[in-house]
């Protein structure tokens, strides 16, 4: 299965200024590469079959006759290729010349994009030569024995990829043609450019592309011309990108005298997901007449797709620098949540549990800084630690140690004979630990906690996580239940990270100790007695999976709505050898029952700050049936072959 992927290129040729043949041969050079890699599409730099920078040259009849008979050469000598190529190149037609693309597949030419746009100031003259696309009359245009069409609103559709076409200038205008193009249905938009080199220049293209990839939530794939183009005035270095929805996937390396050629995949089903789930992207369309696209089939591949591009095993976390910027931004937007609240609410105090373990850890650290902001003493933070059966004195040594440094209250309010009262109360035998005696202590906690915060004029602060509530993996109306869950949009593999960047960053040295030690303590509610030696015995992974992989499930399940074989797919690029197949497969159906099945606790959630792309909320982002069926789900799962 293809899964969605097209495998696109962008290259950029060595040329010779005026020498159409030697051209078209490092052209043809480029698509057997490309063809080697599997690539499907392949788009070249503006003017490529003849060079950007000929000048008066383009008033020569023996270029123009030149440049049509080695593109006619070059598509009769491709005919075995099967990816779709566009080469740019300077094409006669109505008494004036276009600056053009032309779309050619296994010997056929398929249709002609002219430019629109010219630039025509400073270093650019374009309308000494050429007209603009929008003074075209004529749908077609004569090249060799045959006529073409020719429009800029030809979409090439195999009926899944849909490409629109704009040149080099027509990006730079404040509505490019790609945004009409992308409305109109184009999911791939290319450019081709002869773009020259000036300081500062390429990192504005780079941000430019991104961001008319994001708005026009489709893939680009830019190139521009390199190494040959005359120096007289400018120099050209070969710029190509590849992107994707504002991701960038590759980008050339700039001053080199080589040929370029990048490659990557473009996911075709997750932007269609994008516009789908994005109700204002088809609005301005109507607001303006523009002409209906001409849609020209194209083939394509029908084998698998081998990726190249990198799928991240981490999603919910950035790397290098990025990851101390996501760090304090998701801080910030949790404390400026909390502070509201507090506000809002006249509260005189904030009440939490504190078990030593990261969520609740974390849910400390925003409060101390949100009570900072209002200009209150820490000490109006109630940390409650309430030991248990299961409370190992790791976690709980650290619970105290971060509440004391902190400067926030402590109270120590044991579980033990409440809950053994409860069980007498209920006839349940202490000694049979089943989820009874697990869920007893959770909800006995909670009840502490709501007590306490009527009793000091306080709000409950939640600690559970998005993994958890995607797994259901918290007790209704236990841990479940609080009056702000001020962690419901951090994904479990993400909160570590933030106690990290907490504990260096904003925390004094007397905390970073303990914050670190809590960093490194393995995850587990703590509901069941510790071993002989006092260690913790029931790790959470252990029963529910690991956490890394239910976070790449739940970011693809529900960022991108992708089918379990999908998924199961993408987990194995992911994650390599570290996980087998079969393991992937069994915590994939794993995770889909317990994202169905407990639905129920997410659909009264109390409120949370929304932080990143993914949430649960059942007011915003997530809104499911409690008792909708997970049969068509695990049926898929069940179907794929390896």
């Amino acid at each position: 299965m293809k899964f969605g992927f097209i495998k696109v290129a962008a290259a950029s040729p060595l040329v010779q200024v005026a020498d159409c043949f030697y051209n078209i041969q490092q052209i043809e050079g480029l698509m057997r590469k490309a063809s080697e890699q599997e690539v499907e599409l392949i788009v070249f730099p503006e003017m490529s079959v003849t060079g950007y920078t000929c000048m008066d040259l383009f008033t020569q009849e023996a270029l123009l006759q030149s440049a049509e008979k080695a593109l006619l050469q070059l598509v009769e000598k491709t005919s075995d290729l099967p990816l779709l190529s566009i080469v740019g190149m300077p094409l006669y037609t109505e008494n004036q010349l276009y600056n053009t693309a032309v779309a050619f597949q296994k010997g056929k030419i398929l249709g002609v994009v002219p430019k629109t746009y010219l630039s025509n100031y400073k270093e650019f003259q374009e309308e000494r030569w050429f007209a603009s696309s929008k003074k075209l009359r004529n749908e077609t245009v004569r090249i060799g024995d045959h006529s073409y069409p020719i429009q800029s609103h030809l979409l090439f559709s195999d009926g899944e990829a849909s490409i629109g076409i704009e040149i080099c200038e027509d990006l730079w205008v404040p509505v490019p043609p790609s945004s009409i193009l992308a409305m109109q249905g184009a999911n791939l938009l290319l450019n081709l450019s002869a773009s020259n080199e000036a300081i500062s220049k390429n990192r504005y293209l780079r941000s430019m592309i991104k961001q008319q990839s994001a708005r026009c939530i489709a893939g680009y794939i830019y190139a521009s011309s390199g190494f040959g183009e005359s120096s007289t005035d400018l120099v050209f270095v070969g710029k190509g990108f590849i992107a994707e929805n504002g991701v960038l996937l590759q980008e050339s390396e700039r001053f080199t005298m080589k040929e370029k050629l990048i490659v990557s995949e473009i996911d075709l089903v997750n932007l269609r997901h994008d516009r789908q789930v994005t109700n204002s992207f088809m609005q301005g369309l109507t607001d303006f007449s523009y002409p209906k696209p001409t849609i020209i089939p194209f083939e394509r591949n029908e084998t698998a797709t081998r990726l190249t591009r990198v799928i991240d095993p981490h999603p919910f976390i950035p790397s290098g620098d990025a990851l101390q910027e996501r760090c304090e931004e998701i801080l910030q937007i949790q404390v400026t949540g909390l502070t509201k609240r507090l506000l809002h609410t006249h509260a005189k105090t904030a009440v939490i549990g504190i078990s030593g373990g990261l969520d609740s850890t974390l849910a400390l650290l925003v409060t101390a800084l949100a009570i900072d902001a209002t200009g209150l003493s820490r000490n109006r933070i109630i940390g409650v630690t309430m030991p248990g059966f299961g409370t190992t004195d790791r976690t709980y040594q650290n619970a105290i140690q971060l509440i004391r440094s902190l400067g926030v209250t402590l109270r120590e309010i044991s579980i033990t004979k409440a809950c053994i009262q409860h069980f007498t109360d209920i006839g349940h035998d202490i000694n049979r630990h089943d989820v009874t005696y697990e869920n007893s202590q959770a909800r006995e906690r909670t009840q502490i906690l709501m007590d306490l915060a009527n009793q000091e004029n306080g709000l409950v602060i939640g600690t559970g996580d998005l993994s958890e509530l995607a797994l259901g993996w918290a007790t209704y109306n236990g841990d479940h239940m609080s009056m702000y869950g001020i962690n419901s949009s951090i994904p479990k593999t993400l909160v570590k990270y933030l106690v990290e960047w907490a504990a260096r960053h904003r925390f004094d040295p007397a905390s970073r100790e303990t914050l670190l030690d809590i960093v490194n303590t393995p995850i587990s509610p703590e509901l069941l007695p510790a071993d002989s030696n006092g260690n913790i015995c029931q790790i959470t992974e252990d029963l529910v999976g690991p956490y890394e992989l239910h976070d790449f499930f739940l970011y693809h399940f529900l960022r991108f709505g992708s089918t379990p074989s999908k998924i199961y797919f993408l987990a194995q690029q992911a994650f390599g050898d570290k996980y087998t197949k079969d393991t992937i497969r069994k915590w994939i159906a794993t995770f889909l029952r317990r994202f169905f099945s407990q639905q129920f606790k997410r659909s009264c959630l109390p409120d949370g700050p929304k932080v990143g792309s993914v949430s649960l909320s059942p007011r915003g982002d997530w809104r499911m049936p409690s008792d909708a069926a997970v049969t068509l789900w695990l049926k898929e799962l069940e179907t794929i072959e390896d």
